[in-house]
């Protein structure tokens, strides 16, 4: 495997992680783990960890799909493997 080849796979285990690892954060830690502590915060009348449970995390992981989306594009654009 030719260095491009492992820059563009490096970036891409490299965002993958970011994103998996968010993803974790917000459905287990803000759904499960820190649901105390958050539920002493009101959003819309409701607990916060509650709404991360239920809501929140739905929200998040939309925004994140966007976001790998754009951030794949950039890297594939950067390594010249993009299809247009």
């Amino acid at each position: 495997m030719d260095d491009v080849s492992k820059g563009y796979w490096s970036a891409t285990l490299g965002l993958l992680g970011k994103i998996l690892a968010i993803w974790f954060l917000v459905s287990f830690g803000a759904g499960i783990l820190f649901v105390d502590a958050l539920n002493g915060i009101k959003l819309g009348g409701y607990p916060l960890g509650f709404w991360f449970a239920h809501q929140g995390s739905i929200y998040v992981f939309i925004a994140l799909i966007f976001y790998y989306a754009k951030a794949m594009g950039d890297i594939d654009r950067r390594f010249d493997v993009h299809e247009d």
